[in-house]
């Protein structure tokens, strides 16, 4: 049976929905995982998107908090707001209490991605920061950590990701496709692991 990886993030720009496309695709390849890439309900107006230059929110569908509970493992992500996640996606977790109080997340396991306007623009205390919101749940917090060898320690490459997760900096100016493809593949590698 294959594992169920739930990919649920807000994007205001489309950033970070290009990045969860990404790890879709990553998962994909991974034998006996099956991937489904979700949304967080949107807290600002039309008005206020439009003012801002937001595009349009794409068809992939918006989560409820009771779809949650289907899932074997996450990966969540969220574009950096002043070294947190966006309010967006805080609002929705906020919404979960139902589930807290059956612990119904409680032993599943959940990485985290994010972007940010800067190379060090708060991508670990945005991680470190989420964590207490799996951690109120009982859900296992699996980070990349350095599996991916020198990957991380190699300096004559950008990379995107820091132990806590893969978290480009500046995402929208540059593209390291073959970094971001292999933090990919190991976030979703370590999240099966787990079943």
């Amino acid at each position: 049976m294959a594992t169920k990886v739930y990919i649920v993030y807000y994007s205001t720009y489309g950033h970070v929905e290009r990045l969860a496309q990404e790890i879709k695709r990553g998962a994909e390849s991974v034998e006996n995982v099956e991937a489904k890439l979700w949304q967080v309900p949107e807290t600002l107006s039309d008005e206020i998107l439009g003012k801002m230059g937001a595009p349009p929110k794409s068809d992939v569908p918006v989560i409820t908090p009771n779809e949650l509970a289907e899932a074997d493992g996450f990966i969540f992500g969220f574009p950096t707001r002043f070294g947190m996640m966006a309010a967006q996606f805080k609002a929705f977790l906020d919404s979960t209490g139902g589930l807290w109080r059956t612990q119904a997340l409680a032993g599943k396991p959940a990485g985290i991605f994010c972007s940010t306007g800067t190379q060090g623009g708060g991508q670990e205390t945005t991680a470190l920061t989420a964590i207490t919101q799996l951690t109120h749940h009982g859900m296992i917090f699996v980070p990349i950590g350095y599996t991916f060898g020198a990957g991380m320690s190699e300096m004559e490459k950008i990379k995107g990701g820091s132990p806590y997760g893969f978290s480009p900096g500046n995402v929208h100016r540059r593209h390291h496709k073959e970094a971001q493809t292999n933090l990919c593949l190991i976030s979703i590698m370590l999240i099966a692991s787990y079943k």
